[in-house]
């Protein structure tokens, strides 16, 4: 039986990037569709594309940080389609700034998009792919997930977390024998507007961060980034790497440890944009 067709997936950060990829693949493999963003022009685009498409969509403006809207957001889908199969946990945000520069809030923001919306989405979705007999939960970390890196500290520890809480439901659910597979993805730098619409502390300029990273660090296109997910959900893989930077850098991470970080220091301290 086919991954997709007719299945009921559920993406969050549809609106552009590799939300917007992974609903027009999943749209051309036979998916049903259930889409959101808080970008409602983004959004609108995707709808249009994926109809265009012949795919049956439905849309909708989300926060994935309201907990309780989500949780409602999951029974609105139920609603309209009966059931659902798959949740791509895609929303999420960047931010760049040194640790005694961040603020709490900024930290605090980051957290609770990239880290929480992830949770909200998980909890709210899991009981739907459970009744379904045939679930699947794909979280969206990153490299950044994998290790760490200055001026990341707010972005690694959410995707850190997101990653933590994938692996061990992940586990629970093999220990349970649940009919839902859990795969957590890590992409390398995908050509998207993440780096354009990051936020920045004080101290750095967010055009130079932006440029920096669209010309040195997006390698992967969100077509691809797409491909790859779907390939690694059809074959019920628990991680997925996607880009030739992430299967590096894993891979460098692991078999230095801990000297991988007096590495990276040296590198970006030459490298990356310099503080105002």
């Amino acid at each position: 039986m086919s991954a997709f067709a007719g299945k009921v997936a559920v993406v969050t950060g549809a609106g552009s990037g590799i939300g917007r990829a992974l609903a027009l693949n999943l749209a051309q493999r036979g998916a049903k569709l259930a889409l959101s963003d808080v970008d409602v022009a983004g959004l609108a685009e995707t709808v249009r594309q994926v109809e265009a498409l012949g795919g049956e969509v439905e849309s909708q403006f989300l926060d994935v940080t309201q907990r309780e809207t989500v949780l409602d957001y999951a029974e609105t889908v139920k609603a309209r389609f009966g059931k659902v199969n798959q949740i791509y946990n895609n929303a999420g945000i960047a931010y760049h700034g040194d640790v005694e520069n961040s603020s709490f809030k900024d930290i605090e923001r980051i957290v609770d998009v990239d880290f929480w919306g992830v949770v909200n989405g998980t909890k709210a979705f899991l009981p739907l792919l459970q009744e379904s007999g045939d679930g699947h939960v794909v979280n969206i970390s990153s490299l950044f997930g994998l290790l760490a890196m200055p001026s990341q500290a707010a972005y690694n520890a959410a995707k850190f977390a997101v990653r933590g809480f994938s692996e061990a439901l992940r586990m629970e659910l093999l220990i349970s024998k649940a009919p839902v597979k859990m795969t957590v993805v890590h992409p390398g730098g995908i050509k998207t507007a993440i780096a354009r619409n990051a936020t920045v502390a004080e101290n750095y300029d967010q055009a130079s961060v932006a440029k920096f990273f669209d010309a040195k660090l997006a390698k992967t296109t969100p077509d691809q980034a797409a491909k790859t997910i779907l390939k690694g959900v059809e074959k019920g893989k628990g991680r997925v790497l996607i880009g030739s930077d992430a299967i590096a850098l894993d891979l460098f991470q692991r078999i230095t440890g801990s000297k991988y970080q007096r590495v990276v220091a040296t590198i970006s301290n030459r490298v990356m944009p310099r503080k105002k």
